[in-house]
This record gives structure tokens, C-alpha cells and sequence, in this order.
């Protein structure tokens, strides 16, 4: 019986981890359900029909109680990062950090996205001519907030 009951337990907190911490279908859903359906096999094969439903309605009683009790509020308040992140993203860029015209270099193949450094700050900046390799020189194009619009600085020498 000892054997039955670690079964069931075990997929029963498989299942717990599936819903609460595991998104989808994974190898802990399957294997919860997996474990709980062979230990209700196993009370029924080897102690018979009553035993197998008294284990079954055990079952579903220590389920439905298990996954209520692990999604009330009071559980995760226990368990819960009580810290506030206190950061802000880039505010709109100055001109006297990057404006229209200046002059940069690609640290990263813009396709059409990429890092580039201009006025010794790192910014990600967008190419408006598709790909720009690393290391080409561009011209900024436009500035809206903190996006950046860049151009290839040698083709505007071919043109």
C-alpha cells in the first residue's frame, strides 16, 4: 500500500508543478498523470474493486484540495519576492547626445536592427537600406524618443 500511496503523492505534486510553474504541456504533466493513473491501477489490481475506488476518490479528493490550496492568494504571499524594481528605461535623447547628421559606426550587422556607437554612447539604431555590415559607418536619419533611424554613410558617397 506504502508503494500506492507514493505514487499518487508524487503525481499529484507533478501535477502541482505543471500547472503553477511549468507552462504547457510538459514531461511533469504527463508523468503526474502518469504515476497517479498506475497508482490507482495498482489499488485496484492488487486489493480489489472496493480498496481501487476508496483510492480513487481518495485521489481525486487529495487533488482537487492540493491545486485549491496552491491557488489561494495566502500560498504565494508566503513565497512571493517582496522587492520593487525601481529602474526607467532611456528618456528621450538630447542633442547634445545624437542628433540629425551626426556620424557612427555599427558594432553589429544592422538587419535591419543592430547596435551602433555614436558620440562614444552604445545605442540600437535601425537601418533604412536593409543590411548595413559590422564595423560601416552610418548617418543618422531621424531621431524619434530614443529610436534611431540610421543610414550607410558610403552609399550616400556613391549617390
Amino acid at each position: 500500500m506504502t508503494v500506492i500511496i507514493i505514487l499518487i503523492v508524487l503525481g499529484i505534486l507533478l501535477f502541482v508543478i505543471e500547472f503553477l510553474l511549468v507552462p504547457g504541456v510538459t514531461v511533469a504533466g504527463i508523468g503526474g498523470l502518469v504515476l497517479t493513473v498506475f497508482g490507482v491501477y495498482k489499488a485496484f489490481s492488487d486489493f480489489g474493486s472496493p480498496v481501487g475506488i476508496w483510492v480513487l476518490i481518495g485521489t481525486i479528493i487529495l487533488s482537487v484540495f492540493v491545486i485549491a490550496m496552491s491557488l489561494r492568494a495566502r500560498t504565494w504571499n508566503r513565497l512571493m519576492l517582496k522587492t520593487n524594481v525601481n529602474g526607467t528605461v532611456d528618456k528621450n535623447l538630447t542633442d547634445d547626445q545624437i542628433k540629425v547628421g551626426d556620424i557612427g559606426v555599427t558594432l553589429t550587422r544592422l538587419a535591419p536592427m543592430g547596435k551602433i556607437r555614436i558620440n562614444e554612447l552604445v545605442r540600437e539604431a535601425k537601418s533604412i537600406e536593409g543590411y548595413i555590415d559590422e564595423h560601416g559607418e552610418v548617418e543618422v536619419v531621424s531621431i524619434e524618443g530614443t529610436r534611431i533611424t540610421v543610414k550607410n554613410k558610403s552609399s550616400k558617397a556613391e549617390s
